[in-house]
């Protein structure tokens, strides 16, 4: 089994086979879901960044309450994407979906400042994440839908570059408010709020109501057909290819461990002091930024199977490095450009090899199967990594997570080997 990256691509119209060069093959509705992910991911990563510090040292949380909590943001986001991506192609209207997403996140936001026990910051998160669930699916799949199949590595690229960007400010601004204002995380979660509803407008504003499929103009596109049922989008999993796919995104998430937990070690590790942790996931992110366009670009030409194993490969680095390299100032570059790299070789990779796999009307769908799966993962594994971190302490929490990242993407490796070379 492999990745899609040897499907056939969609028919260009004519004259656009000779098109070369970023700007030519993304499709200006890319552009502007974007510029919405990345004024979102503004918002979003501005409570990101401070949320371990706050919940840990501020309200006292054990490893083992935050991995909870932790899961459960991640953990509700993929229950609601099946909902998100069925919805939205069962109604072919994949903005709709991906409004409603985007508006209740922002709502979510303001209410993080009347949450301080482990109930209500569980409830609020889980909205907050429900929102992100119905959003996921419809926007890449809009994405998807508006790029030739042998583009789709590139065009997920530039989106999450844009996405990224708001990744690198979001810190950026949690990190000027804390050393500005009094009460520093009351101030991140209310300006939080304000640019979230920025970031729905613009999507309101200018992402168009329902797009048309790259292959056809009316006939074959997303607003087309009858109504999707339940049973045919669960039919996608007798797909093996992308039953292949999903199972393998699946068991590589379990050892995947989550974004706050790396910072925390990050911190533990090299002495990093608390006014400086919200500045840890800009590294991430600027090495994501970085590498999310020409790693995309990479992946269409020499294989996604290859790119994305690669991609755990750095992570699996990054595990060894926290475990034995010594605690200097330059473990914190190091581990968090190997971080970033992961994210740039995996995050965009793989809804892009989902491009040949899955029927336009079904898109939607097909990746909220998928990215399903690897949330559940992941889920499992904050809530296992935090017991772990409770009852034995960081290290061996995370050497068993190295060990079973090296058997998962050994298995992931021969379950996605081609049937021919792999170039």
């Amino acid at each position: 089994m492999y990745l899609t990256d040897r499907s056939q691509p969609v028919q260009d119209g004519p004259g656009q086979d000779r098109r070369r060069g970023p700007g030519r093959t993304v499709a200006p509705v890319v552009l502007v879901l974007g510029t919405v992910s990345l004024i979102t991911d503004i918002s979003s990563e501005m409570v990101t960044a401070v949320l371990p510090l706050y919940l840990v040292t501020t309200l006292g949380f054990s490893p083992l309450g935050f991995g909870t909590l932790d899961g459960v943001y991640n953990g509700v986001s993929a229950l609601v994407q099946l909902t998100g991506g069925h919805l939205a192609d069962r109604v072919r209207n994949h903005k709709l979906l991906a409004g409603l997403g985007y508006g209740l996140s922002a709502l979510c936001k303001p209410l993080l400042l009347f949450a301080g026990g482990i109930g209500s910051l569980g409830a609020v998160l889980a909205l907050e994440r429900t929102g992100k669930g119905l959003r996921t699916a419809p926007r890449d799949a809009m994405i998807s839908l508006s790029t030739p199949a042998a583009n789709q590595g590139r065009a997920f690229g530039v989106h999450r570059a844009m996405d990224t960007t708001g990744a690198m400010l979001g810190p950026l601004a949690a990190f000027l408010i804390l050393r500005a204002a009094a009460d520093g995380y009351d101030a991140v979660f209310g300006v939080s709020a304000c640019v979230a509803v920025l970031g729905v407008l613009v999507l309101v504003l200018f992402v168009p109501g329902k797009g048309k499929s790259t292959r056809t103009e009316e006939e074959n596109g997303p607003s087309a057909g009858p109504p999707v049922r339940v049973r045919e989008a669960l039919a996608l999993l007798r797909v093996p290819r992308l039953r292949a796919l999903a199972a393998c995104a699946a068991l590589l998430g379990l050892t995947t461990v989550s974004d706050a937990f790396v910072y925390l070690l990050v911190q533990r590790r090299a002495g990093v002091g608390e006014e400086w942790f919200p500045l840890l996931p800009l590294g991430t992110a600027a090495v994501f930024l970085l590498l999310a366009v020409p790693v995309g670009a990479l992946a269409d030409r020499v294989g996604r199977r290859t790119v994305f194993l690669a991609g755990h490969a750095s992570l699996l680095t990054a595990y060894a490095l926290l475990l034995w390299a010594p605690g200097t100032p330059v473990l914190v570059p190091l581990v968090l450009g190997l971080h970033g790299t992961f994210y740039a070789a995996t995050d965009g990779v793989l809804p892009a090899a989902l491009a040949g796999l899955v029927p336009e009307h079904l898109r939607a769908s097909g990746l909220a199967i998928v990215g399903t799966g690897q949330a559940l993962a992941r889920f499992c594994c904050s809530l296992a990594f935090g017991a772990a971190w409770t009852v034995w302490g960081d290290g061996p929490a995370l050497a068993g997570s190295a060990v079973g990242l090296v058997c998962c993407a050994a298995v992931a490796g021969l379950v996605l080997r081609p049937a021919g070379a792999d170039r």
